[in-house]
């Protein structure tokens, strides 16, 4: 553990200007603080914030991050507050413990959500300022160093699964790969650990039997480079075991048929001398095709800069060589930690500009597991370049299609998009780009996102903005059927319905806005009787004893609409449960429920169709059947007889022919199910004052 001069001395060695009595008061107070406290190891508490600001002048950050990661958990462990920490160290050390603070794990909430909501509150801290990130980093860094100490099995592996999947991504999308591949490895250690065991054990027998020959390789780059003039520094090195697993499990191969366990790199003084260097190396070995990446030219989002190519030396073997410059490196490393300068008002730096894109995805998000899938989408993906007709150059994970580009560009712009030209060419918007392609996104003003568009784009940004693009559509259909259904429920009212009675309706309601109550009345969240109420006070009391059942009912259930989504049981085949169902959506109208074998389906063959179920929640729904009866005295009443006798309410009934001596009804039912119905015809047709009984 490093002692209180030995910090001040680093950080002195690269901030000569630094506050040496305040980061002195911030070591003494988080050991104070901390106290008797342990961690599991045994090693007093205050040895983790300690090594986290270890880290931190690794990074060489100002004073200010320094003693944030010196005081990060005093506030979540001991009795501090964040107002405690402006009074010693002032507001904005304040600022970024509280936001450190906040990421702290929410141990009651199930997994997933426990992660998203992790997540959700490390991207919003983020936003307010990129040193919550750094530190949060080396917090999870130096804890996953230590994990091995936790005894609880399950515990361990947790920790594991939310580095690999969250904190060593973010780490490699703002270019802090040794953090990074770190990470990867102690996760995967305790993820994996007969795999890590395996794989470790191999690279050891490969180690003995290599017999010097990764340092005989190096000393032929450095020669072939030193004869073209130029003078560079060539470092071997082998890949982490997680790596070579990732490449056994994407590939279905073996660790025997893993050609390049082994890499290289090169530094050179001049980026110019990296295109020398890699021209000689070419000319001097076969390089391998498909293999060359300019990461000079075109850095990576996270400002990654290098050139990759792959050589085969010595007749049969494969080498992986990376050339860069030393300040390439340096940031290469440690990313934007690497050149950062922090200006408290300035625009968050280039390299992290996919942040933006982060913080919309938490916005839109509507859940925990679409928030994960959206986010790791957005941070975890090998990527292809693509350019817009102006040059603007756009990068985006392999298999995206002109729908990502246009979210890529802008949100607008994604919104509006109706097609692509790639190369010049009109292309369909499922069509994956490729490296260089050249995008032209055609809009429309009255375009909106589409619903199918969910079955190919690949980004994080335009899925999140899509769904939120359909559920505020949605709403806006429900909310207009809604409306249309307040005018019949106020026409009711004993008196006439204003703007003032609305808005003393909205009160009673408890709601906001009148969009909300319409929503609430389309999507049959609130019932005809609670809103005449609501409108006119009193206005039901004379019927409150015989309200109609129906308003005491639970609506019937159906699986497979979206929350909120209204509905109606179609009047021309009246479904009841039991029924194989089908659903029509119309623009602005609710989804209309059918039976399959409704013969007015084919009038809705361009509307949306969806497959749905009935759901567990009883309700009543309403069957129509054509009854024909003897004309004469009773008949009549003896069919509403039976109807009762069999638990069923005649809603309507309406003759519609009379041939003697027959006359023909159509009666609404309501029932509970297709086997009350089917019960109820049996019934019917029994009767001797029935000639025929059919349903509709």
């Amino acid at each position: 553990m490093l002692r209180q001069y030995e910090l001040v001395e680093r950080v002195k060695a690269y901030d000569p200007d630094a506050d040496e009595a305040m980061l002195n008061h911030a070591y003494v107070y988080t050991v104070q603080k901390h106290g008797s406290q342990k961690r599991a190891s045994g090693d007093p508490y205050f040895s983790h914030p300690v090594e986290v600001a270890g880290l931190m002048t690794d990074l060489k950050l100002d004073q200010q991050t320094i003693a944030t990661a010196l005081l990060h958990d005093t506030v979540e462990d001991t009795l501090t507050t964040i107002d405690d920490i402006k009074a010693n160290f002032g507001p904005e050390i304040a600022r970024l413990v509280d936001g450190v603070t906040k990421l702290s794990k929410i141990e009651q909430m199930p997994e997933d959500e426990r992660a998203a909501e992790n997540l959700r509150k490390f991207l919003l801290a983020m936003s307010e300022d990129i040193r919550v990130l750094l530190v949060k980093l080396g917090d999870r860094l130096h804890n996953m160093r230590t994990l091995h100490f936790i005894k609880n099995e399950d515990k361990r592996r947790r920790i594991a699964r939310e580095t690999i999947d969250i904190y060593a991504p973010l780490a490699e999308r703002i270019g802090m790969y040794e953090y990074m591949r770190e990470m990867q490895a102690l996760a995967f250690e305790h993820l994996e650990p007969d795999a890590f065991a395996t794989i470790s054990g191999r690279l050891a027998q490969i180690r003995e039997q290599e017999g010097g020959q990764v340092d005989a390789i190096a000393l032929a780059i450095k020669q072939a480079l030193a004869e073209a003039g130029l003078k560079v520094e060539v470092q071997g090195r082998e890949k982490q075991p997680y790596s070579i697993w990732r490449k056994m499990a994407e590939r279905h191969v073996s660790f025997d048929q893993i050609t390049d366990i082994f890499a290289f790199r090169v530094l050179c003084e001049k980026p110019e001398d990296c295109y020398l260097a890699l021209g000689t190396l070419h000319t001097t070995w076969q390089f391998i095709p498909g293999r060359f990446k300019d990461y000079i030219s075109t850095p990576k989002n996270n400002g990654y800069r290098s050139l990759h190519t792959a050589l085969i030396y010595s007749g049969s073997m494969r080498v992986e060589v990376q050339i860069r410059t030393q300040e390439m490196h340096r940031t290469n490393h440690f990313g934007l930690a690497a050149h950062w300068a922090y200006k408290q008002h300035d625009e968050p730096d280039g390299q992290v500009a996919w942040l933006r894109d982060l913080i919309e995805i938490v916005d839109a998000s509507h859940d925990p597991e679409e928030l994960l899938e959206n986010t790791r989408l957005a941070i975890y993906q090998d990527r292809i370049f693509a350019f817009s007709p102006k040059g603007a150059l756009f990068q985006l994970p392999k298999g995206a299609t002109p729908v990502d580009f246009a979210f890529a560009v802008h949100t607008d712009l994604g919104a509006q998009t109706i097609g692509a030209k790639i190369n010049g060419r009109h292309m369909p918007l499922r069509t994956p780009l490729a490296n260089g392609d050249v995008v032209e996104i055609i809009k429309g003003g009255d375009a909106e996102p589409q619903l199918s568009w969910l079955g190919f784009v690949v980004t994080g940004k335009a899925r999140a903005a899509i769904r939120r693009a359909v559920r505020h559509k949605e709403r806006e259909e429900v909310a207009e059927l809604g409306a249309k259904l307040y005018d019949q429920i106020a026409a009711r009212t004993p008196a006439k319905v204003g703007k003032k009675a609305l808005r003393e309706a909205l009160k009673r309601l408890d709601m906001e806005e009148e969009e909300d109550l319409m929503y609430a009345i389309g999507a049959a969240k609130i019932s005809d009787h609670e809103v005449m109420e609501a409108l006119v006070p009193g206005s039901t009391a004379d019927f409150e004893d015989n309200t109609d059942d129906r308003h005491n009912r639970q609506p019937i259930s159906i699986r497979g609409l979206k929350p909120g989504n209204a509905y109606t049981l179609a009047d021309c085949c009246h479904p009841v449960p039991g029924d194989r169902i089908v659903g029509l959506r119309r623009k602005g109208e609710s989804v209309e429920v059918h039976n399959i074998q409704c013969l007015s389906l084919a009038s809705g063959i361009d509307n949306d169709w969806l497959d749905l179920d009935w759901g567990d929640r009883s309700g009543v729904a309403i069957g129509r059947l054509v009854v024909t009866l003897y004309d004469r005295r009773g008949t009549i009443a003896e069919m509403a007889n039976i109807v009762a006798r069999n638990h069923a309410d005649v809603r309507s009934l309406e003759q519609v022919r009379v041939e003697n001596p027959f006359a023909t009804y159509e009666i609404d039912v309501e029932v509970q199910d297709l086997a009350h119905l089917t019960r109820l015809l049996s019934a019917l047709r029994a009767s001797d004052a029935v000639a025929q009984a059919e349903r509709v």
